[in-house]
Formats: structure tokens, C-alpha cells, sequence
């Protein structure tokens, strides 16, 4: 009962199933704040142009049996204005730099056949060298210092600013006219 009681605390609590819960969190929260920028942006930029944010009453009779397409319609414009604005916030996230150091180049392992990234040096699947020679540890490490610098460039120092004090103290307030001395 123990080892199976470990083997479930590795699985539950193991970073693998916390970085999921994690990131389907976050992702919840994304796609709420998404939702709610096409309703309450996008809807409403388009019935200030059309005149109705709501299509969900319009129908058309055949056959004295109304079909009810504006529902449709609504459903429609709100999957491709959702779209539209994870496009644009794609698009912001990557000319920001968020996706930058990220390779998506694959290539195939000659020994196990698994996909790999282009720059491995050893397959993450069979652990057979993928170059002739391994970089040393110190290289290895001044090699992603500098892949790091690219990826995440630092923003220049700006010079300090100086600020004027005051070497006298503020006076305080004028004496009131019904006092008296």
C-alpha cells in the first residue's frame, strides 16, 4: 500500500502534473479574457456599424415554419472575431519576443527515428549523440548564457536623473490677520 501510495504522490504532486494544472488555469483565464474582449469590444464595434449587437431575433418563414438563422449568425461573428483577436494577440506576443528563442525545426534521429530539435546534441529518446563531439561543460554553459542573452535582450541603463533638494525648509503658513499680537 505504501509503494503504491508513492507511486500516486509522484504522479500527483511530480512538476509534470502541476505545470498542466498550471498552464489549463492560466488557459481558462486566457480564453475568459479573450471571450470577453470580442463580446464586449469587437460585438459592440460592429452594432455600432450594423446597429444591432444581437442578431438572435432574426428569422425567416418557409412554409409558415419560422428558421431561426440568427443565432447562426451571432455564434458566426463571435468565432471570427474570437479568431480574429487571437491573431492579433498572437501576433503582439511574437513581435514582442515571447516565442523568439524557440525553434520548432525538427529533424530525425538515425538511431531511433524519433523527431528532434535541429540544435540537439543528443536524442532525447535513445540518448545516442547526435554530433561528433559534445561541447565540454564550461562550453555548454557559455553556449546558453549566450543563446539566453539573444533571446531575452536587456534593455540599455538610462542615465541617472538628478533631482534638485531643497536646502531650506519650506516655510510654514502666513501668520492669520484676527490674531492678535
Amino acid at each position: 500500500m505504501r509503494k503504491l501510495w508513492a507511486e500516486f504522490k509522484a504522479i500527483a504532486i511530480g512538476g509534470t502534473v502541476l505545470d498542466l494544472a498550471l498552464g489549463f488555469i492560466i488557459g481558462s483565464a486566457f480564453a475568459t479574457l479573450v471571450q470577453s474582449f470580442v463580446t464586449n469590444l469587437f460585438l459592440q464595434a460592429v452594432a455600432s456599424v450594423v446597429g444591432e449587437p444581437d442578431f438572435q431575433q432574426l428569422t425567416v418563414t418557409v412554409h409558415r415554419t419560422p428558421i431561426k438563422y440568427g443565432q447562426f449568425l451571432n455564434d458566426l461573428l463571435q468565432f471570427l472575431l474570437l479568431a480574429v483577436a487571437l491573431f492579433v494577440i498572437i501576433k503582439f506576443m511574437t513581435w514582442i519576443g515571447v516565442e523568439r528563442g524557440r525553434s520548432l525545426d525538427t529533424r530525425q534521429c538515425p538511431f531511433c527515428y524519433d523527431r528532434v530539435p535541429t540544435a540537439a546534441l543528443l536524442c532525447r529518446s535513445c540518448g545516442q549523440q547526435l554530433v561528433e563531439d559534445l561541447p565540454t561543460l564550461a562550453q555548454a554553459e557559455f553556449l546558453q548564457d549566450e543563446r539566453e542573452a539573444r533571446r531575452w535582450p536587456t534593455l540599455p541603463a538610462l542615465p541617472p536623473i538628478a533631482i534638485p533638494r531643497r536646502r531650506h525648509p519650506a516655510p510654514g503658513p502666513p501668520p492669520r490677520q484676527d490674531e492678535a499680537p
